[in-house]
């Protein structure tokens, strides 16, 4: 396959305020710039995630912002098309975080080989990849499950909720609940994924349906959406219950600072754990999250979603949908087959 001279590649066009919008992105070609030692990978599919809102602001985070005028990144999954790197040959399928382009130049040192045949290779940017590893990490070191916990996950049909629930449920769980956005994802949850209840945060006060739906209370919480479904949470928890926060979608494009939750008293009188959580802490877990997943995975024991998006072109549309919570599991964008 003979390597193009330009590449196409998307780059924030402007810093959003609130919600991003279509002008937030820049559709533009590049040269395509080969250095000597490197390999080149044409990207079949890339990942839009939620920590990538918090990229577009200039401020000061775990991770730098995305640059004005430069092109983002993210991770992606591709095939190996030139190589001047000892240990990649051409045909060789490669993870590595150049997403957001159609080709991309890297050194070996970015690029980590996956079997393609052992797995879709979508999956290695969802169930089995980031997403699956933070769900892993959350569920069982950051939060601490234990057989017989009542456990609520936030967020639950999106990539990491997905597994988090499911997880819980192979290891032992008494109870796993689940919100979510509408009525397909809810029916999703339970007809689907084997989670004993859920419910659509829409349809009403957040408190009280997880209140009739953990009658008994909580043991374990894991946190996508921060705001009313943390003070719901706060409310349900038993005590010394746990609380993974993974993320606070609900206030990643709010203009003005969201009230905290109104009942923080409630870590004092229960004796609470909470725990902030970053997959890149946790990579030390991913041979044995694999080596425990994979297999779940290909049984069909541990079941995924995925809604793909065709087109490099149309990955801005995919992250706004993906923010919109318009996908169910990992949202994903294809950029070549």
């Amino acid at each position: 396959m003979s390597v193009p001279t330009t590449v196409r590649e998307i780059r924030l066009a402007a810093r959003p305020k609130g919600w991003p919008t279509e002008e937030t992105f820049e559709l533009a070609e590049a040269p395509l710039v080969v250095e000597p030692g490197h390999i080149v990978v044409r990207n079949q599919f890339m990942s839009v995630d939620p920590y990538m809102r918090g990229r577009m602001n200039d401020a000061k985070s775990y991770s730098a912002p995305f640059e004005v005028g430069k092109v983002m990144e993210g991770g992606a999954i591709g095939e190996v098309v030139q190589s001047d790197a000892e240990g990649f040959a051409v045909g060789d399928t490669v993870l590595h975080f150049k997403g957001w382009r159609d080709y991309a130049v890297l050194h070996p040192k970015q690029a980590v080989k996956v079997d393609p045949k052992a797995a879709p290779i979508s999956t290695y940017l969802g169930v089995l990849g980031m997403p699956g590893l933070t769900a892993y990490a959350g569920l069982l070191r950051s939060g601490e499950f234990k057989e017989g916990d009542t456990v609520f996950v936030s967020g639950a049909a999106g990539a990491v909720g997905q597994v988090v629930g499911q997880l819980a449920k192979l290891k032992g769980a008494k109870r796993v609940i689940g919100s979510a956005g509408s009525a397909d994802k809810v029916r999703y949850l339970i007809d689907e994924l084997g989670f004993d209840a859920a419910f659509n945060y829409k349809d009403g006060s957040v408190t009280e349906q997880l209140a009739q739906a953990a009658p008994d209370g909580i043991d374990l919480y894991f946190d996508n959406v921060g705001g009313d479904h943390l003070e719901a949470a706060l409310n349900s928890l038993n005590v010394h219950g746990r609380i993974t926060v993974c993320g606070m979608i609900s206030g990643y494009n709010a203009t003005e600072a969201s009230p905290a939750p109104h009942n923080l008293a409630q870590i004092i009188a229960k004796r609470l754990t909470i725990r902030g959580l970053l997959v890149g802490d946790h990579y030390d877990l991913q041979p044995e999250f694999v080596a425990e997943v994979a297999p779940l995975v290909a049984g069909g024991k541990l079941r995924y979603t995925e809604t793909v998006v065709e087109g490099l072109e149309n990955a801005p549309q995919a992250f706004l949908g993906m923010m919109r919570g318009e996908n169910t599991g990992k949202m994903l964008v294809k950029i070549a087959d």
